[in-house]
């Protein structure tokens, strides 16, 4: 990866791949390539029905690199996600048989429909790349991306994500009902085809990583840098707030602002990358009160997405950056 050109061509590639399965939905393709590329994992919350597996599965089959899909099921237990230790009667010793979870693209399909404990299997993994089964600690392969899908809490058979699960999400976005144009072609391309069996890998692992380490090198200037604790403080004070965005959010804020501005073909991060991300990158990890509209998914998302909206408008932009 040497240029913005060679990172412009490949992530088009990228988009272009994973928009033929996923039509019309353009927004929710780019969220999913940022989270990749700012090494960050994603959570998609939305109804059944509407596209959540088949985008996590077109962007895991547009990279050659390894996946595995992970049924969450009430039954599922820890160990199936992280791997257990068996002994082995031969050798006389344990050997660490490695779980689902050992893959660069891991598909948490209904993470909501496990236990809280199967859930917390995956903090580890998702912090700091890593597993520990009976106290040793197993490397992940790089890189590493959970992508995530769940259903509201209001449907049947569903937990709450704890707080510290939701946390180690860098972003969460849903994927709406499509238009009606998109729909109808849908019925007519999807008849007797399967759209992902014709989708083929576009980069390879080796490639990902170099458009990672390209997106890194992208320049945040200090202004944006306290523009964006700004607005993470603002949300730890607001009187409609009871839970405000953590240092981890603030730090994956910028992350993903920065491959947003690659994504434009900028060096370089503005105001509006940062503004355009905060929705996705710190509504679910905020809870408001609830006077202010929490309820029983304890995220509000309505309350929370007009809290942000007012915290954008009132925290000042850095002036060294307007027009």
């Amino acid at each position: 990866m040497t240029s913005a050109e060679d990172f412009a061509e490949t992530t088009r590639a990228i988009v272009g791949s994973v928009e033929r399965v996923i039509d019309g939905k353009p927004d929710a393709v780019r969220s999913a390539l940022v989270c990749l590329l700012a090494e960050g994992h994603l959570l998609i919350e939305d109804v059944p029905g509407v596209g959540k597996t088949m985008l996590a599965r077109a962007l895991a089959a547009s990279v050659d690199a390894s996946v595995r899909r992970i049924q969450f099921t009430p039954d599922l237990l820890p160990g199936d996600v992280t791997g257990v230790s068996v002994f082995n009667p031969v050798a006389r010793e344990f050997e660490f048989k490695a779980g689902a979870i050992f893959a660069n693209i891991v598909i948490a399909d209904e993470i909501n429909r496990s236990s809280p404990k199967t859930q917390s299997a995956l903090l580890e993994a998702m912090e700091e790349h890593q597993v520990t089964v009976d106290g040793m600690s197993h490397e992940l392969d790089e890189p590493f991306l959970v992508v995530a899908t769940q259903n509201p809490l209001e449907m049947e058979g569903t937990y709450a994500l704890p707080e510290a699960q939701r946390d180690r999400f860098m972003m969460r976005i849903s994927m709406g009902y499509p238009d009606a144009a998109a729909e109808a072609l849908m019925l007519r391309q999807r008849e007797t085809v399967n759209p992902l069996r014709g989708v083929t890998p576009v980069v390879t692992a080796a490639q990902v990583e170099q458009l990672i380490a390209w997106a890194r090198r992208v320049h945040v200037a200090p202004a944006i840098e306290e523009y964006a604790v700004a607005l993470a403080a603002a949300t730890r004070t607001h009187p409609d707030l009871r839970l405000g965005a953590s240092p981890r959010a603030t730090l994956q804020l910028v992350r993903a602002a920065k491959v947003w501005a690659a994504l434009d073909g900028r060096g370089f991060v503005i105001p509006d990358d940062v503004t355009a991300l905060l929705a996705p990158v710190f509504a679910h990890r905020l809870i408001p009160t609830r006077a202010a509209g929490g309820s029983r998914s304890r995220s509000g998302p309505d309350a929370v997405t007009s809290v942000l909206e007012t915290i954008a408008a009132a925290v000042r932009v850095p002036l060294a950056t307007r027009a």
